[in-house]
């Protein structure tokens, strides 16, 4: 597992790669919520009211690191995330503000 802080404007996000066989569960937590791959089940983190979004990769079908999560945009949002003005669509940077 690779950990590391990243500065996501005025605040600081956990990024984390989680390497599974040939792919990498990646995704960042901050003090309200998280971003993460395709792996992430943000419907089910609803049901803890728990702000969870899933990304798109900009480039390519896959999000393999966590500059490869920073450059997608979000694909699915769970509803504690809509209630804090997530959209499907938004950078992922913005949405980690907004977390």
């Amino acid at each position: 597992m690779k950990y590391e802080r990243i500065l996501l404007g005025h605040k600081v996000g956990e990024a984390f790669t989680i390497p599974l066989g040939l792919v990498n569960i990646v995704f960042i937590a901050t003090d309200k919520g998280m971003v993460g791959c395709g792996a992430i089940d943000v419907k089910a983190l609803d049901k803890f009211s728990y702000p969870a979004a899933r990304a798109k990769p900009s480039q390519g079908d896959i999000i393999a690191t966590i500059n490869d999560l920073l450059a997608g945009t979000i694909k699915d949002i769970n509803d504690a995330a809509k209630d804090l003005g997530i959209v499907e669509g938004m950078a992922v940077k913005k949405a980690l503000e907004l977390l």
